[in-house]
């Protein structure tokens, strides 16, 4: 398996050229403050009929309180890109909000002398109103000059992230909330290094879209895929599946690894189904409720392959047909998850924090190349350092996002620090190539089953490998604990959680002591700018573990990570077991600690 790097098939960043003023195509936008107010004048430049309707009921009912809500700022570059409920007002997603973030992000690129050097690239997941969302952006995109090539039919985040990569992109935006309910919608934008935005770029991007006109202003083509400057992007699977032979291991004489595949009502299945053919493997069995693209996702509560319901369809197919392995992507197929046959029967499902280390340890040893070194996520478990370690491998962490995973990886490269191989977050995101800077379920998915085959041709499995790698370097149990606080009040919640960390710690958890205390939002200068200042406190344990609390980046929640270790001299069942129920204490007691339960 080639250990090709980050920078392997185009040159890193560009430098970006000084800025200069540009005009976003009328006055800068401007709402009163009074919530009904600001949604009568939000509600007459409101381009869609639909959602101007939505805001002139609310008004007519004198529905103040909620209109606080919708026109309570406008949403606001996060984790992965703008990303909110799909509805009207400024604060929610909408046609008029990605009409203005498209006008904005056109005019940093004008500004900065990019928008003549390459196209703009940009996809669409199968959300019931991504379609319309991504017409309006390729519209304004026309309008404003720039070569946009879009794919004209629902694809994975990866897909385009690889194609921005491929195409020589100067930008590339995906409407996509990935694996969020479905009354969810986002707007994900990489950079002129194919990577997710990051400071201070979107800081500049966000300053556009502030100073953006409202959206019946901003200037858009009455055709958009009809224009000149806009063309499809044709052949697009064919070109991501043959570039990732590359990654792939030679296929096996006479495979034998039967494995369940749902793309969870997504986008995932041609590409996957596709990608693990060419894995080869003995037998793959969609699960046929769950295949076709579906923004309606009429199966699951929450199209999120982290929830166990969401798996409950795959795992009763895999139980049926007798399978080895379970697959799933999330509904934008840039997440993977992975379910092996329980110790006492049925299918139990992978944590993040173990498929990263199948993968990484996997990939690494098969890395040829000199100085390789490996990714996480501040928040991924710590297990990866050491099985870097036990390589002679580097382990680099992260804040949270892979945004700043790859951006650590073209980083050190750039400063000729070695080699980049892997990297991971805790949440089921994975890169296992160098083709696409960001998470990729489809790729990791035929390089997992790759590796799953290779171990049953050996008499083994995924798990009997997992708990080789306890064996030598400790059983690390991790769990996430998540307090959900909707709302105005529920932001004014989570914010006085995080305040109550910076005033005062804990000085144990769960009997263990609090020995060291890392406050993220303070000290940034002394760190990597990978690992700089963000909303993130870390409560080490020593050698046993440690908590971490941070507020998500796209969801009304606070969340809160204890990974936990413990010598592997005993059943590692039990001693899994044993952890799993002290992380889960650790949790609610930190819970507890900010004044924030259930």
């Amino acid at each position: 398996m080639p250990c090709r790097g980050a920078a392997a098939c185009s040159a890193l960043a560009p430098t970006l050229p000084s800025a200069r003023t540009v005009a976003a195509g009328g006055q800068p936008m401007q709402l009163p403050a009074d919530p009904i107010e600001a949604a009568r004048t939000w509600a007459r430049h409101d381009p869609d009929p639909e959602t101007r309707a939505e805001l002139e009921a609310l008004i007519a009912r004198g529905a103040r309180e909620e209109l606080a809500e919708r026109m309570a700022g406008t949403l606001r570059f996060g984790t992965a890109g703008l990303r909110g409920v799909v509805g009207a007002g400024s604060n929610r997603m909408n046609r008029a909000v990605v009409i203005r973030a498209s006008c904005g992000l056109a005019d940093w690129l004008i500004e900065r002398g990019l928008a003549q050097r390459g196209p703009l690239v940009i996809g669409r997941d199968a959300r019931l109103s991504s379609e319309a969302l991504c017409r309006d952006a390729i519209a304004v995109f026309a309008a404003k000059g720039l070569e946009v090539r879009h794919v004209p039919e629902p694809c994975p985040t990866p897909a385009v992230a690889f194609a921005a990569r491929a195409c020589g992109a100067v930008a590339a935006v995906v409407v996509t909330a990935s694996h969020n309910p479905p009354e969810y919608n986002g707007y994900k934008v990489y950079g002129p290094d194919h990577v997710q935005i990051v400071p201070p770029v979107d800081a500049e991007i966000a300053a556009r879209i502030a100073a953006a006109p409202f959206a019946d202003e901003v200037p858009r083509v009455d055709d958009p895929l009809a224009h000149p400057r806009v063309r499809p992007l044709e052949g697009l699977r064919e070109r991501y599946l043959a570039a990732l032979d590359g990654c792939l291991a030679p296929r096996p004489e006479r495979p034998g690894l039967r494995v369940v595949y749902t793309a969870m009502h997504g986008v995932g299945a041609a590409y996957a189904l596709a990608a693990l053919e060419r894995a080869g493997l003995g037998a793959i069995e969609p699960v046929r409720e769950q295949i076709e693209p579906d923004g309606r996702f009429p199966t699951v509560r929450f199209p999120n392959p982290e929830e166990p319901e969401a798996l409950a369809l795959a795992h009763a197919l895999a139980e049926r047909t007798g399978a080895d392995l379970v697959i799933a992507n999330d509904p934008d197929a840039d997440r993977l998850a992975v379910s092996v046959p329980g110790r006492t029967g049925g299918f139990e499902p992978l944590t993040g924090n173990q498929i990263g280390a199948l993968l990484g340890d996997h990939l690494l040893e098969h890395a040829s190349c000199d100085r390789p070194f490996v990714v996480r996520s501040i928040v991924s478990s710590p297990l990866l350092d050491r099985v870097a370690a036990a390589h002679g491998a580097r382990s680099v962490a992260t804040l949270t996002g892979f945004k700043w995973i790859w951006h650590a990886a073209l980083e050190l490269e750039g400063r000729g620090e070695g080699t980049f191989v892997f990297g991971y977050e805790e949440a089921i995101g994975f890169s296992v190539w160098s083709q696409v800077r960001d998470k990729d379920g489809i790729s990791a998915a035929a390089v997992l089953a790759q590796l799953a085959e290779r171990e049953r041709r050996a008499g083994g499995s995924l798990r009997a490998r997992l708990e080789r790698l306890y064996r030598a370097h400790g059983v690390w149990v991790s769990v996430q604990h998540s307090v959900w606080r909707p709302g105005l009040e529920g932001r004014r919640e989570i914010e006085q959680a995080m305040a109550q960390l910076a005033e005062r710690r804990p000085e144990t958890l769960g009997g263990a002591a609090v020995e060291r205390v890392i406050d993220y939002r303070e000290g940034a200068q002394a760190r990597p700018s990978y690992l700089g200042r963000a909303e993130l406190v870390e409560l080490q344990l020593g050698e046993s573990g440690r908590a971490l609390v941070r507020p998500s980046g796209t969801e009304p929640k606070l969340k809160i990570y204890v990974d936990l270790c413990a010598p592997a001299d005993g059943e590692i069942a039990r001693i899994e077991r044993e952890q799993r129920e002290r992380a889960r204490a650790v949790a609610l007691e930190l819970a507890r600690f900010v004044g924030l339960e259930g």
